[in-house]
């Protein structure tokens, strides 16, 4: 399984310099599971850069993956990830959702990179 952390969905819209590394995981829907963290993040930062339409486009793409919604026991082993590596609430949610199912988290946030697990691209 895959997760592709929001600044990798975030790159791979906006067909970023990083956009190749992305491509294989997003592209590959059946092995691709997305936190609902992460589509609140890219739909607001889409919704601030170019509007509600193409952050509407953004979600229906996102939601050809495996929807991961945030429960109880994601919360509190994303406390538990975010109070042990230091890491921000989202990328503790991120981390604990990888986790639970067993999938690499593909990202270009350095709070990841030296995490087991992950595919960590510096962003360029």
């Amino acid at each position: 399984m895959n997760l592709v952390d929001s600044c990798g969905w975030l790159e791979y819209f906006a067909d970023g310099p990083n956009t190749k590394f992305f491509a294989a995981p997003l592209e590959d829907i059946g092995n691709l599971i997305v936190p609902t963290i992460c589509i609140l993040e890219v739909f607001k930062r889409i919704l601030q850069q170019r509007g509600e339409d193409a952050a509407l486009q953004a979600v229906a793409i996102m939601q050809q993956g495996h929807i991961v919604e945030l429960s109880t026991s994601i919360a509190l082993a994303a406390a538990k990830s975010s109070f042990k590596f230091d890491l921000p609430l989202a990328d503790g949610v991120i981390l604990a959702t990888a986790q639970m199912y067993n999938a690499i988290i593909w990202t270009q946030d350095a709070d990841f990179k030296d995490l087991e697990g992950v595919k960590y691209i510096e962003k360029r």
